[in-house]
């Protein structure tokens, strides 16, 4: 058995898949897609920004020669649903610099992994931006693409291809994982990246400080009063959260934020 810091975490996800070659194997086996290039960014924004957010991409990598963006995130909210497909479109936009050609030169693919598990309990979904006829058949236009994997919910019908790194995704949320199990030597590189003896102080302290943040979150949801829990959810819908996932944040009823969206007639 060998002792790793667990992928739930930002700094250690990123610690992992920035390895170049580690990031091409994950991506060849969950896109089929053959990767050309040299380095991983981290924490990557454009400037000037696309729109009123600025957006970061956990992981970026661009591949000129193939013409393909492919940017991994690394979710722990409740709202990576909306969250990730504007990232998404931000590097989509980012690319479109006069209204003569809407095309982007580059395909974009963005790979969700959703290390907290999910209320719909999939372990894939995707969102596939090609035009279909009424028989659901695409024509091969538009290739972009993302894609939300939850490790928590691999089951027999995942896709073979990338049911192994899933599993061993999964495996390290314990801190604890059996190397004997994978075959794949990027994943074996994965599990020597994040072994625990080779956790820098930095990083012990940045998942150390996301620990107390998520569990400060948590307590601070569970302990607070019903009225509270309602300024919460006002100032949430207010700011245009979906209802869904207000729910999960406060633990108040679908019954009680459909009341409270329809008393205050917000958006």
């Amino acid at each position: 058995m060998k002792q790793v810091a667990s992928l739930r975490y930002g700094v250690i996800f990123k610690k992992a898949f920035s390895q170049p070659d580690v990031f091409k194997a994950f991506v060849k086996a969950v896109l089929g897609i053959e990767l050309d290039i040299d380095k991983v960014e981290t924490e990557k924004s454009f400037k000037p920004t696309v729109g009123y957010v600025d957006s970061r991409f956990d992981l970026f990598a661009q591949d000129d020669k193939n013409r393909i963006i492919v940017d991994i995130q690394h979710a722990q909210n409740a709202e990576h649903y909306d969250r990730f497909l504007h990232y998404h479109c931000v590097a989509l936009l980012e690319q479109i610099a006069k209204a003569k050609n809407y095309c982007p030169a580059l395909k974009v693919f963005t790979i969700v992994v959703l290390t907290s598990g999910d209320r719909y309990q999939k372990d894939v979904l995707t969102i596939d931006f090609d035009p279909k006829d009424l028989q659901g058949n695409g024509i091969n236009e538009i290739p972009h693409k993302v894609l939300y994997l939850c490790p928590k919910y691999v089951n027999d019908d995942t896709p073979k291809a990338y049911r192994e790194w899933l599993d061993a995704i999964q495996d390290t949320l314990d801190e604890e994982v059996d190397e004997s199990h994978y075959h794949d030597a990027m994943i074996q590189k994965t599990f020597t990246a994040i072994e625990k003896d080779g956790i820098t102080p930095t990083e012990r302290a940045a998942m150390f400080e996301e620990y107390n943040s998520r569990e400060f979150l948590d307590k601070t949801i569970v302990e607070t009063t019903l009225e509270t829990k309602l300024a919460i959810a006002k100032k949430m819908l207010a700011a245009g959260m979906a209802i869904e996932s207000i729910v999960q944040m406060t633990n108040l009823s679908l019954d009680d934020i459909t009341e409270l969206n329809n008393l205050y007639k917000l958006p």
